[in-house]
Order: C-alpha cells, then structure tokens, then sequence
C-alpha cells in the first residue's frame, strides 16, 4: 500500500509540477509587460511578508506530522482523533490571531515599502493573500497534515493542479483584458475557497470515523515550540532577502531576485514533490522498523542527491538564454546577469542536497535538540546578508544565504550521522565531493559545446534543453549508483517485487 502511495505521490506531483511550470512561466511575464516591475516585486515582497505571519501557526502542523506517524503506522485510530483535536483547537486560535494580524500588516506595508502604487492597491493585495493561509487555519489545514502522513498527498496534488490550471488560466484572461492586480487577488481568493469546501465534503465523506470532540492529546505536540523555534530560524533564513532587497534597492530589484526564484524554484518544488511522495514511508518506518528505514535513508540521500545536481545543472546551462527570451522587450530592469544563477544555484545545491539529514532530524523529533543551531543559521544570514547588501546589492543577500547554508547544512549531516544513525559522516561527504566534481565536469563539457550555438527562440532552446537532461540526468543517476551499490541494489530488488506482484494480479 505504502509503495502504490508513494508512485500515486511523485508521478501525480511531478503531473502537476508540469502543469504549474508551463502555465506558471506564462503569467510573471504578463505582470510584468501589462502592470510593470513593480507589480511584479509586490506580490513577491507580499508573500514573504505573509509567511512571517505564518509564526502565528507555532509549530503545530510540524508537530503533529511527526506525531501522527506511529499511530498511523499503527492504525490506532483513537491516537489519531485525540492528537487532531489538539491540533484542532491551536489552529482555531491560531485563525483568529492571524486574520487579526493580516488586518495590521495590510495597513502598515504600503508605508514601509518603497513603491509607487497606491497604498489601496497594497492594502488589498496584502489583505486578499492572507485570507486565503486564515482559511487554511480555520478549515483544511489539519486535514492536510493527516492525509499527507497517510501518504494521500497526490489527491491533495491533483486537486492543487486542477485549481492552479483555473487560476492560471483566468489570471491570463484577467491580465489580457487589463484588469489590475486588485481583481487577480479577488480570483484567486475565490479559488481557495472552492478548493477548502472540497476538502472539507472529502474529509466528511471518507474519514467518518474522524472525531474531533473527543478529549486533545495535548502531550503528543507538545515539541511546538521547539518548532517554532526552528520556525522563526527557518523564515528568517528563507525570507531575509526579498524584505531586505524591497527595503534597501526597492522592488523592482526584488522582481528580479523573485523571477530567479521562481524559475529554480520550480526545479526545487519539483524534486521536494518527489522526496514529499515517499517521505510518508520514511516517517512511518523510523518509528517501527529501524533497519528498514537506514536501508530506505541511504537511497534516499543517494538519489535525492544525484536528482538535485544533475536537475540544476540542466538549469544553470539554459537559465540565461531563456531569460534573454523571456525578458525581451521589457526595459525598467535588466533581468540577465551572468553571476546570479551560480550564486542561487549554490543556495539550492545546499539546502536540497541536505533534505536526507533533515528528515531524520525530524523523524527523530529532535527539534529542541538542535534549535540553537537552527538560529544560528539565521543570525549567520541575517549578519552577512545586511553587511553585503550595502556594498554588492542583490549578490550581498545571496552571500549571506551561502555562508549560513554552508554552516547548517555540514552541521545537520554530522548531527544526522553521529548522533541518529550512529556512523562516520564520510560517505555522505563522499556523495557531496562527486557530484559536485561531476557537475562541474558536465559544465565544462556542454558549455564548450553551446558555446556558437544561438537561442533564438524558445524551440530551439527547449529542444536543447529536453536533449540536454536526457543525458545528464541518468549520468548522475549511474555516478550515484556506483559508489552506492547497495542503495542500487535494493532499487533494483524493489521493483523486480512489485513487478511481480503486479503480473501475479493480472492473472
């Protein structure tokens, strides 16, 4: 059961990564061309600002996806009904403040950002987007947790596609016939309510047995705010740069900064899609079958690794050409430069290269142990990302981001190592040291190769592109499996099982 959720997992989010990238490339442009820059930064700068509002939650939904995995390993569904009612009644609370909270930061940002829109525009646009995270709090937030630890995050998944693909289409409709960024809110708002209704008639319709009256387990996510340490850590961390750029360079600064954001970061929501559809069986195997789970840890790390060096790769050899398309004809702002995508790629190689020992960290539930170091990070970002900005700009946040990822993610690999799975950190440096030496080898190569060749038109640079992955991708795959031989050994094994299973069915 756990192996068909997970395939349903990645092959539905993968399905919908597609989906969300071709419509998602069409409609920045859009904004751009039809309401400027500046719009464009808005809503970035908006939706960092809201995520900090995202404090409010406290570490509940973390804490209950880790609680939630031994009694659904166990199908203890009385353990179940007691930890969702705790969950229940923080994220009413929690609702409340927050929407609260919205109402404040909706009349302050038109004052602290540096703009020319209208301060109605801002506040509307700040308003819209955190009603939708308050309906999430009142109404779906806690269903999702549970469905996600019972490995049905691919209904959730393609639900979120179908939504997107009608939010998409009538963002291009909307921009089309000159409407402003006010009225694209107001859409978008609306979604979000038919998406929290059908979640709600599923909820009722399949998990009859779910009661959430019955007495909390308030116990069971009491490790909240040890989360909510690592929180405060994390949003800090991923949020310091757009709220220091919209301040210090303004926000057509921050619309550049976000439109490299959103074009790798499409490559990192697609590879977390992937981890996220098998993540379900890794939580559940950590607190019932040890053995099992080192076996799924070291593939896991193995292929996550290769799936992430060998997808930016790909990335940083189109990214400028596709920019030079994609951002002709607009003139406030130049979009191209040579050095950003080596410096947001090494961010990513980072923090998704680290997600193996992140996972244990949590499947452990080692969150109060290690939250000084979670601040750490964030301080080390914070410092240097405000020295650096001054004097390098938009390079200087990124400088900071580095320096603070270099620190957490060799600290998280030793404390993963020594502490959990109770062995020498070297081979995991081992898998670090050869891809990095196989990504630069394969930059080398294929850059001396397009070296005359001119992108003139997004055929020819898709055709390129597709050829491209088609060959580096299993390169890694092949690297990865050579110096993890057992991890590719157990793959192999794996799905000569569920091939037979599935001929055994047939019949």
């Amino acid at each position: 059961m756990n192996a068909k959720r997970g395939f349903y997992n990645v092959f539905f989010g993968l399905l919908g990564q597609v989906v969300s990238i071709a419509l998602g490339v069409i409609i920045p442009r859009l904004v751009i061309v039809s309401l400027g820059s500046e719009s464009n930064g808005l809503l970035s700068s908006v939706n960092q600002a809201l995520v900090y509002l995202g404090l409010l939650e406290a570490g509940i939904g973390t804490a209950t996806l880790q609680a939630l995995y031994k009694p659904v390993a166990e199908q203890n569904r009385d353990s179940i009904n007691r930890i969702m009612s705790a969950t229940n009644r923080y994220y009413k609370r929690v609702g409340g403040c927050y929407f609260a909270a919205a109402l404040v930061l909706a009349a302050l940002f038109p004052v602290i950002v540096h703009s020319e829109l209208s301060y109605f525009t801002i506040f509307s646009v700040v308003l819209l987007s955190g009603m939708s995270q308050v309906i999430n709090f009142f109404f779906q937030g806690k269903y999702r947790i549970l469905m996600q630890v019972e490995g049905k995050s691919y209904i959730l998944t393609n639900l979120g596609t179908i939504i997107n693909i009608f939010t998409s289409v009538s963002k291009i409709v909307l921009l089309l016939n000159g409407f402003d960024i006010v009225v694209l809110q107001v859409m978008y708002f609306a979604f979000n309510l038919v998406q929290m209704l059908y979640i709600v008639i599923y909820m009722k319709k399949n998990y009859k047995w779910l009661d959430l009256s019955v007495p909390p387990d308030i116990e069971a996510i009491s490790q909240k705010n040890s989360v909510l340490v690592h929180q405060i850590s994390g949003l800090i961390f991923q949020n310091t740069d757009v709220l220091v750029l919209s301040v210090v360079c303004g926000l057509k600064t921050v619309s550049v900064y976000s439109m490299y954001v959103m074009l790798f970061g499409m490559i990192s929501t697609a590879i977390s899609t992937v981890n996220g559809g098998v993540s379900f069986a890794m939580g559940q195997a950590y607190n019932t079958d040890k053995q099992k789970f080192e076996v799924l840890y070291n593939a896991f790390e193995t292929y996550n690794m290769a799936l992430t060096f060998s997808l930016y790769c790909v990335a940083n050899l189109f990214i400028l050409p596709f920019l030079k398309l994609y951002t002709a004809g607009v003139g406030d702002i130049n979009y191209v430069d040579s050095v950003l995508p080596y410096l947001f790629i090494a961010t990513y190689l980072l923090s998704n290269g680290r997600s193996a020992a992140q996972r244990v960290i949590e499947y452990a539930g080692h969150f109060c142990l290690t939250k000084n170091r979670s601040i750490i990070e964030s301080a080390i970002n914070l410092v240097v990302s405000l020295v650096c900005v001054m004097k390098f700009g938009i390079y200087g946040v990124l400088f900071g981001t580095i320096a603070a990822l270099l620190y957490r993610t060799n600290d998280m690999i030793l404390y993963a190592s020594k502490k959990l799975l109770k062995r020498s950190p070297l081979k995991t440096y081992l898998k670090w040291g050869t891809n990095f030496i196989l990504y630069a080898l394969v930059i080398v190569i294929f850059s001396t190769v397009f070296r005359n060749i001119e992108f003139s038109n997004y055929f020819v640079l898709i055709l390129y592109a597709a050829v491209s992955c088609l060959i580096i991708v299993p390169v890694f795959f092949a690297v990865g499996s050579i110096i993890d031989k057992q991890s590719f050994r157990f793959c192999i094994d794996f799905l000569k099982s569920h091939i037979r299973t599935s001929r055994r069915k047939d019949v």
